[in-house]
Parts: structure tokens; C-alpha cells; sequence
């Protein structure tokens, strides 16, 4: 277990209470849990106790969802709510959303519960990155409003001409310089400010010798101590009887407090903006590259640093090896196995925990990476319900001292990565087991198909030559992807309602009477009775039940008529009559190809689509599709 999770659950039942926790525990957590009934006992709940997330049951004899979302709005707290219901319908859980509940699962299928908090908790986690984003803005205004009025402001003034600058007492205290230290002209000014801010204060007093009146300023001095201070200057120029610049008489104010807390509120909006494009890329791809290098992108833009990889965990092997990266100079990182345990990220994946190092030279990687200049390394274990699904690492050429926050951002970072990781395993697996599923149910069919042709004593073969004729012709129509499937499964099973008919009929090697007659063309109802209930096969139903009627009307079982026969069923007609009439049937020798093409010819707009039958003639004589 390695999440805690304390759960506000509001359910009258024993039985699906231990059921939900059961569910819950599957998911890796930790569950401290309340379980309550009325609005009371929930308000009481709320007011003793911090919660992560409430669960609650649609509808309880003295309370329900609803009033519970009143409940927890009316006391200001902003947790997730989730909705368990056996029978609620999409109005009322749609009703409920708009009403402020954050999900609804149905009970008894609980294979989304696991993602569903996940995903309400980082959403709910981004809420309150929110709300400290906007407490930070309001501590920035006031701090502005408190500098306005308290902060440190020296007095100045420039002779322009003269090159020569006088402070007051607090422009020495300001500048953290001696008086008699300081060279007072535009070098020893140019002195104190910071590399990155001269050209622009050089050109702020360039302009002023032109006469052109300075805008306000914003730069960065270095102190003696090394600490780095933002200065505000405000000022004007004073001219000479005769219009020349004579000086400069301004102000200079420390807004240090104000620019940190400026940085600060920034940079914790662009984090919260990565954080949801990663979540965007989580929930609309489940290619997951393409979510890796979105997590690697965020991660060397929030972070400012120079190279990230992540490394995914085989399982077999128990190797670390390369899946994703960026910022490297060469190619060498591509060929990484790591074993778990080994070398800095070995260690995060075994320990469970980020590894920093400080300084590459002093404790080197245990894989060769030439021509990076590597100096700071940050291992970050990818876990996701309590299981290490990878390594996120980070890189930097020069040293770096980081603040609990930008760890904390990578901490989280590699939480997402997980997530994604996990979300594309589990449709991987969701995809292969459909696959293996569909590639059975195919098995299955084609072995129906067999049985049939056999009870039937169809010539061998015909079910799979009519099939791969239909095929054949559709491909023709550009018909193709799954409705292509369909057409191929409603072939194999085009005859699955004979099934149901009595051998003395099916078998009979005479003439059928009318009664006998009438029993035999019930096989198309009968296969839609038997294939119905089958959801899988819903789509491919069109050619067993509609395979007898007639371009005319006068086919069965429903007599329907020209294009109201749908397409796969007109198609298949063809095929059939075709492989049916040119095979050698135990009442009759085959016909000739030019006998049966007469005999289909001479049919079309009667039994056969003609537009059908102009393609089918074409791909006989094969130039169809050409």
C-alpha cells in the first residue's frame, strides 16, 4: 500500500460498503473510511475530519445525492464527489453533474473507479493550485501596495554633462556600497547592475543625454554579499535655459518582494498549464510517445534544464531501457538498459525514491555518455498503483541548487508520466485481448460454417468460395474496414438458420412439397432468432436474413424490394447463385460458366440488383475494380 486515502462514504448498505472497499483496496490504497446515512451525521463528518473524496450512493431512505451536494457546498469545502448508483438513468446523472458532482459509476462495475479518483484527485489537486495561484496574486498585491508605501527609496541625480552622480544616505544602503568605495559616474553605476540588465540600463542613460525623458526602469544590482535585488527607477530630466539636458533627478525603490512574488504566481500558472497539457495528452492519445514527450517537453521548459529521458521498466528482464528523451547531443542514450538496482536510475527504480546527484564527476553514470558534459543527474521512480513502471531522469551542464518547489513540480511530473504509462498498458491489453477475443469468435464462425456445409451436403467448399467471392466483389465497391468484416461473417453464416430445419426436409433428395416448402424459407427467420441475442454479430445479420429476397419483391421472408435489400445481402445473392449453379449437386451435373452467366443476365431487375450484375459481370470477366 502506498497511498492513503481517507473516503467520507454515505451508503446504507453493509453488503455494498464492504464491496466498495474492497474495490478500493485492488487500487492500491490505504483506506481510512466514515460511513454515514443522514445530513446530519455527513455535516458532523465534514466538520470533525479532512477528506480527500466522498462517495455516495444515488438514493438512501432519508437522504440522497442531491441534498448531499448541498450538504458539502454549503460548508466551503472543495473535495470530489462520486455518484454509486444501480439504476440511475443519463438525465439524472446528468443532472447531478450540473449539480456539482464530479462522476457517477454504476454499481457492481467498478472497473472505473480506480481511474475515476485518480483523475478527481489530480483535478482536484489542480483546484487548489488554483487557489494558492490566487492567494499567491493577492500576497504579490499587497506586498506591492505595502513596498508603494514602506519600502526602501533612495534619492538621486545624474549630472548629465558631468558624468557625475550623487545618492542620498538610503541610495548607499539601497546599493549596499560605501560612499567613499564608490565611483560615482556611469561606470561605477554600470558596475553594480547585473550583466543581464546593462544593455538596457545603458541605453536608458543614453537616452537621457539626448534630452529624451526616461521611463520607469526595472533592473537587477548584485550586492556585495552576492544577493540579487530588483530596483524600480522613476525620474525626470531638468533642462537648461538654452533647451539642453542638464540632469537627472529621480528615485530609486527595492521592489525585490514584489518581483518574487510575481516570478512566483508566473511560474505557478505555466506549471499548472503544463500539468494540463499533459493531462490533455494522457486522456486524448493512448500512443503513448506521443504522451512521453509531451511529460519531456513540460519537463525542460518548466524545469530549465537541458536533457530528460524516460526509461520503461521490463518486467521480464528487469532492465530500465530508453523510451523516450530530449536535449541529448548524441544518440548513445537510445541504446540504454539499465538494471534495476544498478547506476543512479537502477537505484530509483529499487529504492523507490529520487535520486539527486549533485556532481556527475564525482559519481559518474554507469552507462557511457560521451560529448554531453553531464554535471546534475535526478532520478525520478515512475509509480502508479504501488508498481515501478519506469525512471524519469533529468539532466543539467552546470550545477544546480534546487528549491523545494522545483521539486516538488518534478515529483509531480513523474506522477503524470506514470499515469500515462499506465493508462496506454491498460489499453495495450484492452486491445490485445480484444483482438484475441475477435480472432476466436472468427474461429468460431468459420467452424459453424464447416458444420453446415457438411449437415447440408453442400458441395465442400462452398460456404468459404461464396464468401471469398462476396469479398472479392465488395472490395470492388471500395467497400472495405469493418464493414468488410461484417460482410464476411454474415457470409459464413449465411445458412445458420437451416439449423433449424427438420433433416427429413433439409436432406430430402426430392422435390419439397409446398408444406415442406413453406418450413424450408422460415431458415432466414430462424437464423436472426438464433443470431440476435449475439451483440458481436448484430451488424453482420443483413446477409443471413436477407440473402432469398428478390430485386422484385417476390423473394422471403419479408419481400422486400430493390434497394430496400440491403447492399451486403444483394452482393451475396450473386455469389451464391453463381457458386451454387456452376458446382455439381447430387440432383443435377454443374452448369457452365457461360450457361450460369446467361442464366444470371437474363434475371437482373427480377431476382438481381442490375447494377449488381453489370459488376459482377465485369469481375467474372475480370476487369472489375480495374
Amino acid at each position: 500500500m502506498d497511498k492513503h486515502l481517507r473516503i467520507l462514504i454515505i451508503e446504507d448498505s453493509e453488503d455494498d460498503l464492504a464491496i466498495l472497499l474492497r474495490e478500493l483496496a485492488k487500487n492500491s490504497y490505504e483506506i481510512y473510511h466514515e460511513r454515514v446515512e443522514t445530513s446530519d451525521s455527513m455535516q458532523s463528518a465534514l466538520a470533525n475530519r479532512e477528506w480527500d473524496l466522498v462517495l455516495c450512493d444515488y438514493s438512501l431512505p432519508r437522504f440522497d445525492a442531491p441534498h448531499a451536494l448541498e450538504v458539502l457546498k454549503a460548508s466551503g469545502i472543495d473535495i470530489p464527489f462520486i455518484i454509486l448508483s444501480g439504476t440511475i438513468g443519463e438525465e439524472t446523472a446528468i443532472t447531478a453533474l450540473k449539480a456539482g458532482a464530479h462522476d457517477f459509476l454504476i454499481k457492481g462495475n467498478y472497473a472505473r473507479l480506480g481511474p475515476a479518483i485518480e483523475r478527481e484527485l489530480r483535478d482536484a489537486k489542480i483546484r487548489r493550485e488554483h487557489q494558492r495561484a490566487e492567494a499567491a496574486l493577492r500576497e504579490k498585491e499587497r506586498l506591492v501596495s505595502e513596498a508603494q508605501h514602506l519600502g526602501q527609496i533612495g534619492s538621486w541625480s545624474y549630472d548629465i554633462l558631468a558624468d557625475v552622480l550623487q545618492y542620498s544616505d538610503e541610495m548607499y544602503r539601497l546599493l549596499d556600497t560605501p560612499a567613499q568605495d564608490y565611483q560615482h559616474n556611469t561606470k561605477g553605476f554600470l558596475d553594480l547592475i547585473y550583466s543581464i540588465d546593462h544593455p538596457a540600463v545603458t541605453k536608458w542613460l543614453e537616452d537621457m543625454k539626448t534630452g529624451k525623458q526616461p521611463r520607469e526602469l526595472e533592473f537587477r544590482i548584485l550586492r556585495q554579499n552576492g544577493e540579487l535585488r530588483y530596483m524600480l527607477c522613476r525620474g525626470a530630466i531638468l533642462f537648461k535655459s538654452d533647451g539642453l539636458p542638464d540632469r537627472f533627478v529621480g528615485t530609486m525603490q527595492d521592489i525585490t518582494e514584489r518581483k518574487q512574488a510575481e516570478i512566483q504566481i508566473h511560474q505557478q500558472l505555466d506549471r499548472l498549464i503544463a500539468l494540463r497539457k499533459i493531462d490533455q495528452a494522457i486522456t486524448s492519445t493512448f500512443d503513448l510517445r506521443t504522451t512521453l514527450n509531451t511529460v519531456i517537453s513540460q519537463a525542460l521548459g518548466q524545469l530549465q534544464v537541458d536533457a530528460a529521458d524516460i526509461l520503461l521498466l521490463s518486467y521480464g528482464r528487469q532492465t530500465l531501457e530508453y523510451a523516450a528523451g530530449q536535449g541529448f547531443r548524441t544518440p548513445a542514450i537510445k541504446t540504454s538498459q539499465i538494471r534495476v538496482g544498478e547506476g543512479h536510475a537502477g537505484r530509483a527504480a529499487k529504492e523507490r525514491r529520487l535520486i539527486q546527484i549533485q556532481d556527475l564527476r564525482e559519481q559518474p553514470m554507469v552507462r557511457s555518455m560521451p560529448d554531453e558534459g553531464f554535471v546534475c543527474y535526478f532520478g525520478v521512480p515512475l509509480i502508479v498503483k504501488g508498481i515501478v513502471k519506469g525512471v524519469l531522469e533529468i539532466f543539467h551542464r552546470v550545477p544546480l541548487q534546487p528549491y523545494p518547489e522545483w521539486l516538488d513540480f518534478l515529483e509531480t511530473l513523474g506522477g503524470q508520466a506514470a499515469i500515462a504509462i499506465d493508462n496506454a498498458t491498460l489499453f495495450q491489453n484492452l486491445e490485445k485481448s480484444n483482438f484475441e477475443l475477435a480472432m476466436a469468435y472468427d474461429a468460431t464462425i468459420e467452424g459453424w460454417s464447416r458444420a453446415l456445409d457438411l449437415r447440408d451436403r453442400e458441395t465442400e467448399g462452398h460456404t468459404k468460395r461464396v464468401t471469398e467471392m462476396t469479398l472479392s466483389l465488395a472490395r470492388a465497391m471500395k467497400i472495405e474496414g469493418e464493414p468488410l468484416l461484417h460482410i464476411k461473417r454474415g457470409s459464413l453464416l449465411h445458412d445458420i438458420g437451416k439449423m433449424g430445419i427438420p433433416d427429413k426436409i433439409l436432406l430430402k433428395e426430392g422435390p419439397l412439397t409446398q408444406s415442406e416448402w413453406a418450413i424450408m424459407r422460415q431458415h432466414p427467420q430462424l437464423a436472426i432468432d438464433l443470431l440476435n441475442p449475439i451483440a458481436y454479430l448484430h451488424q453482420a445479420l443483413e446477409i443471413p436474413y436477407s440473402h432469398h429476397e428478390k430485386w422484385d419483391g417476390t423473394g422471403y421472408p419479408r419481400g422486400l424490394k430493390g434497394e430496400q435489400i440491403p447492399l451486403p445481402a444483394r452482393i451475396f445473392a450473386l455469389a451464391d447463385v453463381w457458386d451454387a449453379l456452376t458446382s455439381d449437386r447430387p440432383y443435377r451435373k454443374a452448369w457452365s460458366e457461360e450457361k450460369t452467366l446467361e442464366h444470371i443476365r437474363a434475371n437482373s431487375g427480377t431476382y438481381f440488383d442490375p447494377q449488381m450484375v453489370d459488376l459482377f459481370v465485369k469481375y467474372i470477366s475480370g476487369t472489375a475494380g480495374k
